[in-house]
């Protein structure tokens, strides 16, 4: 079982920065994948950013790249998501997510965690 506790939203505005972080539990969270949805009112929840367990190349989506970087600190089972040159299309509730095995690009997660509210005002 893996529980995941995000931070770090707020209100800011466009062109400002935002650094997120997700606190994961469990001594094995260090194997899991680990990244970052979005859910903006109205609209579905949309993969962002993704990091393997084993630290290696990124997968994002192209409305971030660029300005958007995932990182990990597995000494501190943490996650952090830091986001630059915001825009308003980049409101949303951030989830942080966490699987075990696959790509979390490609399939649901097997944790989520509780959300944090990001709103960039123009």
């Amino acid at each position: 079982q893996v529980q995941l506790v995000e931070s770090g939203g707020g209100l800011v505005q466009a062109g400002a920065s935002l650094r997120l972080s997700c606190v994961g539990s469990g001594r094995t969270f260090s194997l899991y994948n680990v990244g970052w949805f979005r859910q903006a009112p109205g609209k579905e929840r949309e993969f962002v950013v993704a990091v393997p367990w084993s630290g290696g190349n990124p997968y994002y989506a192209d409305s971030v790249k660029g300005r958007f970087t995932i990182s990990r600190d597995n000494a501190k089972n943490t996650v952090y998501l830091q986001m630059n040159s915001l825009k308003p299309e980049d409101t949303a509730v951030y989830y942080c997510a966490a699987k075990y095995e696959g790509s979390l690009a490609l399939s649901k997660p097997d944790y989520w965690g509780q959300g944090t509210q990001v709103t960039v005002s123009s």
